[in-house]
């Protein structure tokens, strides 16, 4: 007697959760491109470096994910070249902000490193032996750093 679940249950063990690693068979289908295009985009975008295991198979990183999603909608939405889309990628790495015109450009490469207002916020998601770690680290980077300063240049 074999029961047969329900199918919600059945697709849900079926799916990967938002971590896992992607084929490049399975990326192509999410982004709706052909997998040579995606082999063309890392040849093209050395940002772009899925791990490869035997075989030269492809496995990509949800972080390698979002940057081909943000790649195809940079060209096939916003109507970049391919140019284009390195130049955005290489002013966003760099941390200088895109002077094209357009707002949509600027929100695309906004800086990285600007702080948040909520920074000096201590996170709430440290166990406490991670916090004790952090502020042991903290103090003898202090102390390294009046060290530093003591040395004649």
């Amino acid at each position: 007697m074999s029961e047969e679940l329900p199918r919600s249950v059945a697709i849900s063990r079926g799916a990967k959760s938002p971590g896992a690693f992607r084929t490049i068979s399975e990326v192509a289908s999410e982004l709706d491109v052909p997998q040579h295009v995606l082999r063309f985009w890392e040849s093209k975008f050395n940002q772009v470096k899925p791990m490869k295991r035997g075989g030269g198979r492809r496995y990509y990183r949800p972080e390698d994910v979002d940057l081909l999603r943000r790649i195809r909608s940079l060209l096939y939405d916003e109507g970049y070249t391919i140019k284009g889309v390195q130049k955005v990628l290489k002013d966003r790495n760099g941390g200088r902000e895109e002077t094209r015109r357009t707002p949509a450009a600027r929100e695309i490469v906004r800086p990285a490193h600007r702080v948040r207002e909520d920074a000096g916020a201590p996170p709430t998601h440290l166990s406490p032996r991670q916090r004790q770690r952090i502020e042991a680290a903290i103090e003898e980077l202090g102390s390294l750093r009046k060290v530093l300063k003591n040395i004649p240049r």
